[in-house]
């Protein structure tokens, strides 16, 4: 492995590993957390808490995802579709939040006054659990993935 692809490698490892983490956390606590709250609460912390995470993920997941696909051209052998599959992975993570979980995201934030929740508003904890879970699974099979494929080189 020359010194570029171990920078990559690291690189691909490293973003896998915060993905992977993040989502796990928020699975494992965030999520029972904001469950545990009324609807008023809860539209108020989901508004604190993605602002900070809506910027920095995409790039950490997307810059992770092309790694992945650098290491896939470079890579021989095994090494070579196991990093494919972890970029594949990963896009799927990317696909699942952009599709299901920012929308949803949206209409929670769309709500001005946690306080004043309207009648016909349904909770949209269930689902966007759901395809966090989704979105979390694929994230720790990437990382496994790219794990694989590291010690393949």
């Amino acid at each position: 492995m020359s010194g570029a692809e171990s920078v990559i490698a690291v690189a691909a490892l490293l973003g896998g590993g915060v993905t992977a983490g993040v989502l796990f956390a928020v699975a494992l606590s965030v999520l029972p957390a904001l469950f545990a709250m009324d609807t008023g609460t809860y539209v108020y912390a989901h508004k604190l808490i993605g602002r900070n995470w809506d910027p920095t993920m995409p790039v950490i997941v997307l810059g992770s995802m092309l790694a992945n696909v650098v290491l896939a051209v470079l890579a021989g052998g095994g090494a070579r579709g196991l990093f494919a599959l972890s970029a594949a992975l990963l896009l799927g993570v990317s696909g699942v939040s952009h599709l299901c979980n920012v929308p949803i995201n949206r209409r929670v934030k769309s709500i001005d006054d946690p306080t004043d929740i309207p009648a016909d508003w349904s909770d949209p904890r269930p689902l966007w659990r759901r395809f966090h879970y989704l979105r979390t699974a694929l994230s720790v099979l990437a990382l496994a993935t790219t794990a694989a494929a590291v010690t393949a080189l």
